[in-house]
């Protein structure tokens, strides 16, 4: 009985020691999986990404210890560490379709769902974190500063390539150059002003404002809106980026009332 209480124990040990290894194995390839997309363990993900974590990883130790049979005890225990490798192969993305599918489908077949579900889940913490750092109540001067502060500190984080990908000195220039029409209708310029401003620049030049030539109210609100838009994808692009601690811009004059307003009155 002493020697099958030690073979027991020792199985047990070695056990825990594959569903360790596996558990955070896991972890670690769900990290690579979302690198660049997002927070796998962000406030709408963090209960979705456990849940993938252990069900990886208690799968993969399970799957290991009974092939023990077949293999000795640290090559099992080596293969319930990488398999979780398959939350990482699935988003490596091959020329050819099919075989790109089948791989997926192959490593990941059973947490399609719920990886699925994650990338819904990083998508509207991102959506969230974006939308708190622009205001609504924002005039057309203040949201054009805010955008060249996030574009600056955004684009001071990225590499050259990914400046170039993300294209975020083109997203500043087609904020820059809606918001100097949608300024030119506050300020009440003549529509053939506004008309010619449209068309001085590429990002103006289309059909869908050409549209509200007669109707300058709707104009403005469009520009803005579109405006509003690519300031959201900068800051998409500066929270994939992983600078999640970019402070919310707030407009100087705001600012400064705001420490007026904590300085003692006479």
């Amino acid at each position: 009985m002493g020697e099958d209480d030690s073979v027991t124990q020792e199985a047990a040990e070695q056990l825990a020691l594959t569903g360790v290894l596996a558990i955070g194995s896991a972890a670690g390839f769900l990290l690579l999986r979302c690198q660049g997309r997002g927070r796998p363990f962000g406030p709408a993900g963090r209960w979705l990404s456990v849940s993938i974590v252990l069900l990886t990883g208690l799968i993969s130790a399970g799957v290991a210890t009974a092939s023990g049979a077949l293999l000795n005890d640290n090559l099992s225990t080596v293969l319930g560490a990488i398999a979780p490798g398959g939350l990482w192969l699935s988003q490596m993305r091959s020329r050819e379709e099919d075989r790109r599918s089948l791989a997926r489908e192959a490593a990941t077949f059973w947490l399609v769902s719920l990886l699925a579900r994650l990338d819904q889940a990083m998508a509207e913490d991102q959506r969230v974190w974006c939308e708190k750092r622009v205001d609504d109540e924002w005039s057309v001067y203040e949201l054009s500063l805010a955008a060249n502060r996030y574009h600056e500190r955004i684009a001071e984080r990225l590499t050259p390539e990914d400046r170039r990908r993300e294209r975020v000195h083109a997203r500043l220039d087609a904020i820059e150059r809606r918001l100097d029409v949608a300024a030119l209708v506050e300020d009440g310029a003549p529509r053939s002003k506004v008309v010619t401003a449209l068309r001085g620049s590429r990002h103006t030049r289309l059909a869908r404002y050409d549209r509200y030539v007669n109707d300058l109210t709707r104009l403005h609100g469009i520009l803005r809106h579109d405006a509003e838009n690519d300031v959201l994808r900068l800051l998409a692009s500066g929270y994939r980026a992983g600078y999640r601690s970019l402070p919310r811009f707030v407009p100087p004059a705001r600012a400064a009332a705001s420490v007026d307003g904590l300085r003692p009155h006479p």
